[in-house]
């Protein structure tokens, strides 16, 4: 078997995010439009996705599509598959070895493909600590025989990531691969710039993934998205109302809260990105339309070189293909409004980081 590169030499800086094909975020998830999706995505260089077993059914719909006559030009390697374990619905996980082994080898049959990029423990706040070392001792056994490339851990909580990663570390005698978490370096909350990255540096992690930069969909004009599992959002009512408030006040100025929230993220991960340490950033894109403007964001910010999406090497202030001074200016004086109406909810965290092993259902608090 080839050695393969550190992760960090070939994550992405922009991956699309599966969520939007599941019955979480949308009513009607469906082959068509995900193959719609995934054929632009890709015509316009995104080439890494993530998603999950619980996200269902998105697995099967992105197999599919991926498997599509339409998409044949696009070869297994020119592209990642990054999913995840352990969830199995809103009220239930299963991070037993058994689980985790069953639960990649389906990944791999419903997404078509003989090997998995990355494989991340899923929402490791709702078991314990030692669940989840385990789980991750059975992930690295499946990438001793190449089945997975690279183990990552994702959830909500910064400070339980970083003490699992350096159990994990210290336990197998290796730093994992990469730590994903959500709506945390956003407008709306930038905890995980401000104490989290410097936390995974400590235990040896090179890589990070940021998703939600919209919060869950709650940075953007239309609210909180709705599926047909319901109003899943954890955001109170009080910060909903927050936000409503903060795209009548972006719109009034000519923008869009979800176009400057989504470049607000894409920048601070940039800025957070070096040789040795990256942040990439997970987008949605659940239709034509919303994969056509997020790209068209993103490029205000990034670059692409021969059609790879790559960081800026001067980081924050360095404009995209598509950027301008002016802009960069403008963002940031309707940034600052922002977080003035946002008050006391600047910075509001969706959950309250739990005792050590424990794992649980957690109460929201402020930060």
């Amino acid at each position: 078997m080839a050695t393969k590169p550190p992760l960090i030499q070939v994550l992405p800086p922009l991956i699309l995010g599966g969520a939007g094909f599941s019955h979480q975020l949308t009513s009607n998830p469906n082959p068509l439009r995900t193959r719609e999706v995934l054929k632009r995505a890709f015509e316009l260089g995104l080439r890494a996705i993530d998603t999950s077993a619980y996200y269902e059914p998105s697995e099967e719909l992105i197999g599919a599509a991926l498997a599509h006559r339409e998409m044949a030009t696009y070869k297994r390697h020119e592209y990642f598959l990054m999913t995840k374990v352990g969830r199995i619905s809103a009220t239930k996980s299963d991070y037993s070895p058994a689980w985790i082994r069953h639960s990649v080898h389906r990944s791999l049959q419903r997404l078509r493909t003989t090997y998995l990029d990355v494989v991340f423990c899923h929402d490791i706040e709702f078991v314990s600590e030692e669940n989840v070392l385990e789980a991750i001792g059975v992930l690295l056994e499946m990438v001793a025989v190449g089945k997975i490339r690279y183990v990552g851990i994702s959830g909500y909580p910064i400070g339980l990531l970083a003490r699992v990663a350096r159990r994990a570390r210290q336990l197998y005698g290796r730093p994992i691969d990469v730590i994903q978490t959500w709506a945390q370096l956003t407008l709306q909350n930038n905890r995980l710039e401000r104490e989290g990255l410097q936390l995974f540096k400590d235990a040896g992690v090179q890589c990070v993934c940021s998703s939600s930069p919209l919060a869950s969909g709650l940075l953007r004009d239309e609210g909180v998205p709705v599926g047909t599992l319901g109003d899943w959002h954890p955001a109170p009512e009080g910060l909903r109302q927050a936000a409503r408030q903060a795209s009548q006040y972006v719109k009034s100025l000519g923008e869009s809260l979800a176009r400057l929230s989504l470049r607000y993220a894409i920048r601070r991960a940039q800025y957070s990105s070096t040789t040795e340490f990256s942040v990439a950033t997970i987008i949605g894109g659940t239709s034509l339309t919303e994969v056509d403007e997020n790209i068209a964001t993103a490029l205000q910010v990034l670059r692409r070189e021969e059609g790879i999406w790559q960081w800026n090497s001067k980081g924050d202030s360095e404009l995209g293909e598509t950027g301008s001074n002016e802009q960069l200016e403008e963002d940031a004086l309707i940034s600052n409004g922002v977080k003035l109406i946002m008050g006391e909810w600047r910075n509001y965290s969706f959950v309250q980081e739990p005792e050590p092993q424990t794992g649980g259902l957690f109460v929201p608090t402020k930060l």
